[in-house]
C-alpha cells in the first residue's frame, strides 16, 4: 500500500476516459449514455465529494500523526459514502457542483462536517478516535464494516442532519427494526426545519442560529450500510450482476471496499468495469476561512474516474442506500424483490422468506455459509 502511495503521489498518472461503448454507464441510480451523455457523466462524476489523503492537519488527538497517508483510504472512502448521504439529504440527488459557480451555505455546511479538525462531525480526526472503541488503534487500517459502525456512532451528534443510520448486524437487516429506527418521534433539526433560507455556517456543519422545532417527523432519513462478504478470497460470479443492481437502484449511495488495504469509493459501472473515485492521493490539509467557507477544488475530482474489472474486487465490502422518505424505503423494497429475485429465479442468498411474503428482512449470510449457498446457486443458475 505503502508503495502504491508513493506513486500515486510522486507520478502523473494518463487517466482513461470512458470507452467507446454501447453499455449503459450507471453512476448512483443515474444512467448515462457514452455517445451522448458523457459531460454529463463527468459533470455527475465530479460533483461527488472526494476525500484523499490529507497532510498537515493538527495532530490526531493532539499528538497523534498530522497525515493519514499510508492508512487512511478506508476511512476516506466513508467519508466519501457518507458525504453523498449528506448531499441527497440536504442538496438532493441531482444537485451538481460547477467549477467557480457559487455553492449554497448548505454545500459548505456539508463539506465543513467533514474537515480535517477535531471538532467536524465526521472527520478523520473523530474517525480515527471513535475507531479506538472498535478496537482499532489510531493509524491502523481500517475494513468496511468498521468504518460504517464508526460512522453510525458519528452520525447521533449531527442534529442538522437528524439520520438514521442502520448498520446490517449479522449481516441481517430487519425491515421493522428499520420501521421502528425511522418512525421514532424526534425533533427534526436541520435543513428540513428551515427550507426558506440558508443560515450561517458554523465549520462543523450545523448552522449558527439554527433552534431544534417542535415539529415531529413521519420518518428519519436513512443511511442504510450492508456489510457482505461475497467469497472467501475473490468475489463469487454468481454475485456480480447483484451488485451491478445496486448501483442501479435510485436510492444507491455506492459501495466502499477494493482490494487488500486499498480501499476505493465505488460509484458505479460500465461493463464489467466498476466506476470508482481513488483517495490515494496526499493533498495538503485545507482551512475554513471565517465565513465558513472554504477552497473547495481539491474535493471534486476533476479527471475521468478510475476504473477495475470487478472481478478484481476484494469479496469483502459495504454497500449504502440512501431512503429520504418511507415510499423511499418501500420502494427499495420492492425493487430488492422484483428486480433481484427475478434476476436469480429465486430469492437469492441474501434474501429471506419473510421479505418474500412480506418484506421483513433482507438476510446476509456470512463465512463459509456464504460460501456453500453460492457454489449450490452457482451450479443450479450458472
Amino acid at each position: 500500500m505503502d508503495a502504491a502511495t508513493l506513486t500515486y503521489d510522486t507520478l502523473r498518472f494518463e487517466y482513461e476516459d470512458f470507452p467507446e461503448t454501447k453499455e449503459p454507464v450507471w453512476i448512483l441510480g443515474r444512467t448515462y449514455s457514452v455517445f451522448t451523455e458523457k459531460e454529463e457523466i463527468l459533470l455527475d462524476v465530479t460533483s461527488r465529494l472526494w476525500f484523499t489523503y490529507r497532510k498537515n492537519f493538527p495532530a490526531i488527538g493532539g499528538t497523534g500523526p498530522t497525515s493519514d497517508t499510508g492508512w487512511g483510504c478506508m476511512l476516506r472512502c466513508g467519508q466519501m459514502i457518507f458525504a453523498q448521504a449528506l448531499v441527497c439529504r440536504h442538496l438532493g440527488r441531482d444537485w451538481r457542483w460547477v467549477k467557480g459557480k457559487r455553492q449554497t451555505d448548505n454545500y459548505f455546511n456539508i463539506l465543513n462536517a467533514f474537515i480535517d479538525k477535531k471538532d467536524s462531525y465526521y472527520s478523520i480526526h473523530q474517525i480515527a478516535q471513535m475507531g479506538v472503541g472498535e478496537g482499532k488503534s489510531i493509524g491502523q487500517w481500517y475494513g468496511p464494516n468498521t468504518v460504517a459502525q464508526v460512522l453510525r456512532k458519528l452520525a447521533t451528534f449531527d442534529t442538522w442532519s437528524s439520520l438514521a443510520v442502520h448498520i446490517a448486524m449479522d449481516n441481517t437487516v430487519v425491515m421493522e427494526e428499520i420501521r421502528r429506527l425511522c418512525k421514532s418521534n424526534f425533533l427534526c433539526a436541520g435543513a428540513a426545519a428551515f427550507p426558506a433560507a440558508e443560515s450561517d455556517v458554523l465549520y462543523n456543519g450545523f448552522p449558527v442560529g439554527a433552534e431544534v422545532t417542535d415539529r415531529l417527523s413521519q420518518w428519519k432519513p436513512l443511511v442504510l450500510l450492508i456489510p457482505l462478504r461475497l467469497g472467501l478470497t475473490d468475489i463469487n460470479e454468481a454475485y456480480i450482476e447483484t451488485l451491478k443492481h445496486c448501483f442501479m437502484m435510485p436510492q444507491s449511495l455506492g459501495v466502499i471496499g477494493g482490494k487488500p488495504n486499498s480501499a476505493h469509493y465505488f460509484i458505479g459501472y460500465v461493463g464489467e468495469e466498476l466506476i470508482y473515485l481513488d483517495p490515494h492521493t496526499t493533498q495538503p490539509a485545507m482551512e475554513p476561512s471565517d465565513n465558513g467557507c472554504i477552497p473547495d477544488e481539491s474535493f471534486h475530482c476533476q479527471h475521468p474516474p478510475c476504473r477495475m474489472s470487478i472481478a478484481e474486487l476484494d469479496p469483502s465490502i459495504a454497500v449504502g442506500f440512501f431512503c429520504n422518505t418511507e415510499e423511499d424505503f418501500n420502494n427499495w423494497c420492492q425493487q430488492i424483490k422484483k428486480e433481484v429475485c427475478q434476476r436469480l429465479g429465486k430469492t437469492p442468498g441474501f434474501l429471506s422468506q419473510s421479505l418474500q411474503q412480506q418484506f421483513n428482512k433482507v438476510a446476509m449470510r456470512k463465512g463459509i455459509e456464504v460460501h456453500r449457498n453460492l457454489l449450490k446457486l452457482h451450479k443450479e443458475f450458472g
